[in-house]
């Protein structure tokens, strides 16, 4: 091709063609950046995005959220934490991060009685809360206690035998109990013994397992709370009623004889024909999309006849194959057709009625009306020693979730744990060192000497 005047100034043209036009796509994507943002996780357990329980709790704040960060300049600290919140932010357009070197805002800092450097406080709807935790979790935890807006307290009865929400034996349930507290519930044990009256406050009446009698005057006084309207969870054992017959004819609950055996948990390995585990549940708000399966050790099986005004559903029923064994649970146990009841056995009930303005308590804020009961025939499965196997921790939070009025966040789960570690077998671990210590510098070394050589004969 013969380079002509003509030719130049052509080509010159083109190169400034080329350069404005991609110049002017790199503007464009400049600007585009500015108005649409993708983000897209390929980490294997999505550990750089929100839980779904993350997104729900966000979704529940609908008026803006601020957040004040407590950090110094200096360290990666205030990367760490800006990168996290920067993933709520992503998913609430109206929450803002407000950075305070707390060096240079030392009156700020005694106001809010801030001690450690990164810590952070959460402001919605004129209450605040503060946090020193970095984690998902705990920040999750901060936005459910501040969607509840009011106190939520749960009153325990005491001085019968019943789990201690602050005891650390097997039989008791303070790890649950720990876990309403970080949800924002406060817990309060009552004797009706030396106090015999329900704070007006209860949003939750706890009975959890009593091993002696009710006295009759303390009967009374739980018939009249219920009376009035208030929310109960009875966490009732094969053992009996234990004075609690009045409270459980005016809810219309029998409670069967005998304790549940269930042979379907042999599939799971576990050998005790005294424990009963559920994978399906009914239709009711409290197992709404609720997909684990939950393990229940030593319980009795469950009557319900609906009161004048009362209305009731199943929501926890073992499987067909299980009975209701009224003999000795020793040695070879087998279903007698003329003694035993019958599976499928109703495990848990949750039990509603519409209250009418007069019988509704002062406190509640519930547009319906509604007083909610639960009645369980097994407290182990939320003591100490049996809450981590299978969604028993999860499920005992959805029944409180539901008795105090929070079904927004049923679907929540207590915490996530995902995979964050590589297992390698011996062999894989022998496999890798071998090929990168060995194989793969042999492979350079001879695909050296095959160029090396093949250059050297031409």
């Amino acid at each position: 091709m013969k380079v002509t005047v003509k030719s130049r100034r052509q080509i010159r043209l083109q190169n400034i063609l080329f350069v404005v036009l991609f110049v002017g796509l790199i503007g464009v994507l400049a600007w585009l950046s500015t108005r649409y943002h993708y983000q897209s996780d390929w980490t294997a357990n999505g550990r750089n995005s929100l839980s779904e329980a993350s997104v729900a709790a966000l979704a529940e704040i609908k008026e803006p959220l601020k957040v004040t960060l407590f950090v110094t300049e200096m360290g990666p600290l205030k990367q760490r934490i800006s990168e996290v919140l920067a993933r709520y932010q992503r998913h609430k357009q109206d929450m803002t991060v407000e950075v305070v070197n707390p060096d240079t805002a030392p009156d700020q800092v005694r106001k809010l009685a801030i001690t450690i450097n990164g810590e952070m406080v959460f402001e919605y709807q004129g209450r605040s809360e503060k946090l020193a935790a970095l984690d998902e979790q705990s920040i999750t935890n901060v936005l459910q206690r501040l969607s509840r807006g009011e106190e939520r307290w749960l009153v325990f009865l005491e001085g019968h035998g019943e789990r201690n929400p602050f005891g650390q034996a097997n039989h008791d349930i303070q790890t649950w109990a720990k876990e309403l507290e970080a949800k924002g519930l406060k817990l309060k044990g009552i004797n009706l013994t030396t106090q015999p009256l329900i704070p007006d406050n209860t949003a939750v009446l706890v009975v959890a397992g009593p091993q002696v009698n009710y006295l009759p005057g303390e009967v009374t006084v739980i018939n009249e709370y219920l009376q009035r309207g208030g929310n109960l969870l009875w966490l009732a054992d094969p053992d009996g009623l234990f004075g609690l017959d009045a409270v459980a004819d005016q809810l219309g609950v029998t409670l069967q004889p005998g304790a549940i055996v269930d042979p379907t948990t042999q599939t799971y390995n576990i050998n005790n024909p005294t424990f009963a585990i559920i994978g399906e549940y009914s239709r009711h708000p409290v197992t709404q999309g609720f997909n684990m399966y939950t393990i229940f050790p030593m319980a009795a099986g469950l009557m319900f006849e609906a009161r004048t005004g009362w209305r009731g559903d199943a929501f926890l029923t073992t499987s067909e194959h299980s009975w209701s064994e009224t003999g000795v649970l020793a040695g070879e146990i087998d279903f007698d057709a003329g003694k035993d009841i019958p599976g499928p056995l109703t495990l848990g009930v949750g039990i509603t009625r519409t209250l009418d303005s007069e019988e509704e308590p002062d406190h509640a804020e519930l547009p319906l009306r509604e007083q909610r009961v639960v009645v369980i025939g097994d407290g182990d499965f939320l003591s100490n020693a049996y809450l981590g196997n299978g969604g028993n921790l999860n499920l005992g939070m959805n029944i409180i979730n539901w008795l105090s009025r929070d079904d927004q966040l049923l679907s929540i789960p207590a915490r996530t744990a995902p995979d964050s570690s590589l297992d390698l077998s011996k062999t894989d671990s022998v496999i890798i060192g071998f090929g990168f210590l060995l194989v793969l510098p042999l492979l350079l070394l001879i695909t050296g000497l095959v160029i090396w050589l093949k250059r050297r004969k031409a």
